[in-house]
């Protein structure tokens, strides 16, 4: 059996710093810059217990530029 992985990424807002914050295809965190070129400047991000993460919807990858469809 050959299983296919899907490499996408899901994107949200931190409601506390407003910030764009990504999980990759491997479930790590990434916060985004607001600059050009956010992915190639990302910092990593640990949520916590109290972090509120809002999805946002798929179309604003392509606006940040994000490598994974």
């Amino acid at each position: 059996m050959v299983v296919l992985r899907k490499h996408s990424v899901t994107l949200f807002v931190a409601r506390s710093s407003q910030q764009w914050v990504v999980m990759d295809p491997e479930g790590k965190f990434w916060i985004l810059p607001s600059k050009e070129h956010p992915w190639e400047q990302r910092q990593p991000f640990y949520p916590t217990e109290e972090t509120e993460l809002e999805p946002v919807p798929g179309h604003y990858k392509y606006m940040l530029g994000l490598p994974f469809p």
